[in-house]
């Protein structure tokens, strides 16, 4: 949840902010039980990266921040849109309402066919992620993350160290000599 979101909340109520659907749960919503093409577990294990990079983590490996509903941006997008006097009705109106249940139900069809292929890659015997990611799994992912977010951070410093050098190179006094220069007559 960004500032934006929030400050964006009143467009969306009224149908003006569309989102497009991602293809992949339009695709998912279409045909949720298709395995056109699921041959091989790398096929599979592509298809659920692809539905992840939209959905977000599956409840196989998803941490529990234990704020998962609750937060500031939730609270302060609510906020917004109770301003708005009759803002049920004014959403139903306007088509607001239609295009929230369609992403709701895109989402919900993401998440079965996700569901879905990974029974289908453990049937198989497939390795994760084409199949329900183990306790093992679940702790690399986490660890992977981890390093990921703790190099993002390092890099993040050594720039912001690597800024603060050169601005304070920037600010020191420039050292001027004057020598005597003995010119000669012509």
């Amino acid at each position: 949840m960004t500032a934006g979101d929030v400050v964006t909340k009143p467009l969306s109520d009224l149908n003006l902010k569309k989102d497009p659907v991602p293809e992949v749960l339009a695709s998912a919503r279409a045909k949720p039980y298709d395995l056109t093409g699921m041959k091989r577990c790398p096929a599979i294990g592509a298809a659920i990266r692809n539905l992840d990079a939209v959905l977000g983590d599956d409840i196989d490996v998803a941490r529990d921040d234990g704020n998962a509903t609750i937060s500031i941006g939730n609270i302060a997008k609510s906020v917004v849109g109770s301003f708005i006097p009759f803002g049920g009705v004014i959403r139903e109106l306007s088509g607001a309402n239609a295009q929230q249940r369609m992403w709701q139900e895109a989402i919900y069809a993401g998440s079965v066919r996700r569901a879905f292929l990974k029974g289908v890659g453990q049937q198989r015997g497939c390795a994760y992620p084409a199949r329900a990611a183990t306790a093992k799994d679940a702790a690399a992912v986490h660890a992977a993350r981890d390093a990921a977010e703790a190099k993002a951070k390092r890099d993040k410093k050594d720039d912001k160290d690597a800024r603060n050098d050169a601005k304070s190179a920037k600010k020191q006094p420039v050292k001027f000599e004057s020598k005597p220069v003995v010119q000669r007559a012509q």
